[in-house]
């Protein structure tokens, strides 16, 4: 089966973010480091030896980060988004993206590498998926005030309405 893999363009903290991030997320880890070779220092512009991509995984989803340099950037156009069980969990992911990052609306954040995250809880899309268009607007209302998103807020904007 064909597995789609994202990949990650930084300047130079290819390494650093995939350490980050499997310093973060359970079951993950480093697969590979591959290095520049002296035949791309030209037109890459990078130094040989130097590292050129770390590919490694998450949960069981792989993902490649490139030293590509610094031509491109993240932004909030592709973000990924993170379900959590519970506010502990939410908790978790949003203090440690948040580090050396920033926090954005409606459980949004960038990390310290500009890469866009959304840390939900699970039961959002239920509530948002609800027949009554007055739980929908209520819950709505209550996330579109919020930056960490409040589970026990937004169920309580949920059951009131």
């Amino acid at each position: 089966m064909q597995q789609l893999i994202p990949h990650l363009w930084y300047d130079n903290e290819a390494e650093e973010a995939a350490n980050f991030y499997t310093g973060i997320f359970k079951n993950s880890k480093i697969l590979s480091t591959v290095r520049y070779p002296k035949a791309a220092e030209e037109v890459s512009g990078k130094k040989a030896g130097s590292v050129m991509t770390v590919e490694f995984e998450i949960n069981g989803h792989r993902f490649v980060a490139l030293n590509g340099g610094p031509d491109f950037k993240f932004n909030e156009s592709v973000s990924f988004i993170i379900p959590c069980r519970d506010q502990k969990e939410i908790d978790y992911y949003w203090q440690r993206l948040t580090e050396g990052g920033e926090e954005s609306v409606c459980g949004w954040l960038k990390d310290r590498f500009g890469l866009s995250w959304q840390v939900v809880p699970e039961q959002l899309n239920e509530m948002l998926e609800d027949n009554d268009q007055g739980k929908v607007e209520a819950v709505t209302s209550a996330f579109m005030q919020m930056k960490k998103l409040d589970i026990a807020a937004l169920q309580e904007a949920y059951k009131a309405a």
